[in-house]
C-alpha cells in the first residue's frame, strides 16, 4: 500500500513563506515542492539504465525549477522571459507535461513498480512539514495538484490591471479577461482529473493520511473557486457588455454564489490552521460574500421592476442584503490581506469595481424612494431566496496523457 511518513514543522525542513505576496487578485495556496528522489538506488535493479535516467533527469529538472522559483512564483508581478525562452510558469508547466507520461509508467496495469519509491513533497497547507509516500499514485496526484496551482498563478497574472499613474485609470484587457476563464477551466481539469481518476486508486487507509493539500476537499474547493473565478470574469464582461441583460447578469452572479459555496462547504470540517492554509480559508469566505452581494444586487433590481408594492419591498430587502454582504466582503478581504503571507488588493475591475460604486449607492436611492411610496412596515422583509440556476461552467475534460512509448522498449528482464 506504500508507507507514509509526514515531517512535522518544527523539524527544520524546507517550508519557505513568504512574508509579502503583493497583489493578489487569484489567491494559490502555495506550490507544494518535490524533493530529491534517488530512481538509481530503488529501481536500478528493475528498469533500464536509460529508462532510470530519463525519470531521473525529468524529475530533477521539476526539482531545480520548482525550489528556485516557489518563493517567488507566487509574488505577483509579472514574470520576465527565462534565459530559455518563455516565462517560468510555462517552463515549468512544460517539465511537468514531460515528466507525467514517463511517471504513468510506474503505475501502469500490472506493474509492480508502484511501491518501489519513495517520493517527498514539501507541503504548504499541512501542518507537517513535508510527506514522504512509498506509492507513485502520489506522485501524479502531487504533479496534478502542482499543475493546476501553476495555472492559476497564470490567471492570477492575466487578471492584475496594467497601472498607470493615475490608480483609478488600471487598465484590464478584455483579451486578458477571456483568456483566464480559458486558464480557470484547464485548472479545474487538472483538480477534477486528481479527485475522480487518481485520489480512487489510494487504499481508504492511506487516503485519509494524505497531507491536508490533497484532501479531497481541498481539490474540490479548488476546483469549484477555479470555475467561482471563471463565472466571475463572465459576469466582469456582461457587465461591461451593452447586449447583457440583467436577468444574464443575475444568473450569472446566482451560479457564483454556488460554487463559492460548495467551496466554503468542501473546507468547513478540514485543518486549515496553518498561514497559507488559514488564508486560503478567508480568500473563500471574502469571494462566496462578494458573490451573493452581486446575486442580490442583481435580483433587487429585477425585482424593482414590477409593479407591486410586494415586489418592491422585496427589491429593497435584496438590496439591502447586497449591501450587508459587500461591507462583509470587504472586511474579510481586509482579515485575508492581513494573514501572513501578507497581501494587497490590485486597482477594482470587474464586478468588485461595480458592486463597490453602485451597490451602496441603488441601495440608498431604493430604499429612499420606496419608503415615500409606502410605509416602513411594508418595506420591512426579509431577504428574498436567490433563484436556483444549473451550474454551466464544468472543468476541461483532461485525461491523463499515454505512458511513455519508451517504457515498451527499455523495460530491464525483472520489471513489469
Amino acid at each position: 500500500m506504500g508507507c507514509l511518513m509526514s515531517t512535522p514543522e518544527d523539524s527544520g525542513g524546507s517550508r519557505r513563506i513568504p512574508a509579502n505576496i503583493g497583489e493578489v487578485s487569484v489567491y494559490v495556496p502555495g506550490l507544494r515542492i518535490p524533493k530529491p528522489v534517488e530512481f538509481s538506488q530503488q529501481l536500478g535493479n528493475h528498469l533500464s539504465r536509460n529508462l532510470v535516467e530519463r525519470l531521473s533527469a525529468l524529475r530533477t529538472r521539476i526539482v531545480i525549477m520548482a525550489g528556485q522559483e516557489a518563493p517567488t512564483i507566487t509574488r505577483t508581478k509579472r514574470k520576465s522571459a527565462t534565459q530559455h525562452g518563455g516565462s517560468t510558469l510555462a517552463d515549468l508547466q512544460h517539465a511537468l507535461d514531460d515528466y507525467l507520461p514517463m511517471l504513468l509508467g510506474l503505475v501502469r496495469d500490472g506493474t509492480q513498480l508502484k511501491q518501489k519509491v519513495s517520493f517527498v513533497w514539501i507541503n504548504q497547507e499541512d501542518e507537517a512539514e513535508e510527506t514522504v509516500m512509498s506509492n507513485a499514485w502520489y506522485e501524479v496526484l502531487s504533479v496534478l495538484h502542482l499543475m493546476a496551482m501553476l495555472s492559476l498563478s497564470q490567471a492570477n497574472l492575466l487578471l492584475l490591471p496594467r497601472t498607470s499613474a493615475d490608480v483609478h485609470q488600471a487598465k484590464l484587457s478584455e483579451d486578458n479577461r477571456r483568456a483566464s476563464i480559458d486558464v480557470f477551466l484547464k485548472a479545474a481539469g487538472y483538480l477534477d482529473c486528481a479527485i475522480h481518476h487518481v485520489l480512487p486508486e489510494f487504499p481508504a487507509e492511506i487516503r485519509s493520511q494524505l497531507p491536508v493539500d490533497l484532501a479531497e476537499g481541498v481539490l474540490q474547493a479548488l476546483c469549484l473557486q477555479s470555475l467561482g473565478l471563471a463565472a466571475d470574469v463572465q459576469l466582469g464582461l456582461a457587465i461591461d457588455s451593452a447586449k447583457a441583460t440583467l436577468a444574464v447578469k443575475r444568473r450569472l452572479a446566482c451560479e457564483m454564489v454556488k460554487y463559492w459555496q460548495q467551496a466554503h462547504d468542501n473546507l468547513l470540517n478540514l485543518p486549515l490552521t496553518n498561514g497559507w492554509a488559514e488564508k486560503h480559508r478567508l480568500y473563500v469566505n471574502w469571494k462566496y460574500a462578494e458573490a451573493k452581494a452581486a446575486a442580490y444586487y442583481y435580483h433587487g433590481m429585477i425585482l424593482d421592476e414590477g409593479n407591486t408594492e410586494k415586489s418592491h419591498g422585496m427589491a429593497v430587502a435584496a438590496l439591502q442584503a447586497a449591501d450587508e454582504y459587500l461591507k462583509e466582503s470587504k472586511s474579510l478581504s481586509e482579515a485575508f490581506n492581513a494573514t501572513p503571507p501578507l497581501s494587497r488588493n490590485p486597482p477594482l475591475w470587474g464586478t468588485a469595481k461595480f458592486l463597490s460604486d453602485k451597490v451602496p449607492k441603488d441601495t440608498s436611492s431604493k430604499v429612499r424612494i420606496n419608503r415615500d411610496l409606502y410605509s416602513q412596515e411594508k418595506l420591512t422583509e426579509t431577504a428574498p431566496q436567490l433563484p436556483d440556476f444549473a451550474l454551466a461552467l464544468k472543468p476541461d475534460d483532461y485525461e491523463l496523457p499515454e505512458v511513455d512509448k519508451c517504457w515498451n522498449n527499455n523495460l530491464a528482464n525483472g520489471g513489469k
